[in-house]
């Protein structure tokens, strides 16, 4: 899901937009946002509408991401006591947060893809995706050095 996101979202990236889709999540105010949707205008070429499409398939994309990784996190924090495990079952959670966060930032964004922005919608949008990459990151971070925790522990048995 993630490839088709990105191919699908790739025209998105411009001389002045060249996080494609990235430059609307992080525009935290009306003038970011117009600049952005200026950069995208029809009249130049139509990713107004490939951003809506973007948009609209990341909500597959957010179900996916988010509950792998609260899987992930779980399953490895169970074999781990203390603190490391206790860390994991609570990052876990926050990858769910990150997936519900990635929904509201979302709705921004197609409000404003729609022309019914503010300065309150793009600072909704972006606190919502700074802590969604945030906690996702964190997620990732987790199964990777657990994982490699983990995996060592097995196979110095």
């Amino acid at each position: 899901m993630a490839t088709i996101v990105t191919i699908q979202g790739e025209s998105l990236k411009t001389k002045d937009t060249p996080l494609g889709v990235l430059n609307l999540e992080f525009a935290f105010n009306s003038s970011h946002t117009q600049y952005v949707l200026a950069a995208w205008h029809p009249k130049i070429n139509d990713n107004i509408e490939v951003a809506k499409k973007n948009t609209w398939l990341d909500f597959i994309f957010l179900f996916f991401y988010s509950i792998f990784l609260f899987l992930a996190c779980k399953a490895i924090s169970r074999s781990f006591g203390g603190l490391f495990g206790r860390a994991g079952k609570f990052i876990a959670k926050g990858a769910i947060l990150a997936g519900l966060l990635d929904i509201i930032e979302n709705i921004g964004m197609l409000l404003t893809l729609s022309g019914k922005g503010s300065d309150t919608i793009a600072l909704c949008t972006t606190i919502c995706s700074v802590i969604k990459w945030a906690l996702a990151l964190l997620a990732v971070l987790y199964v990777i050095t657990a994982g490699v925790a983990l995996l060592r522990s097995r196979l110095t048995r």
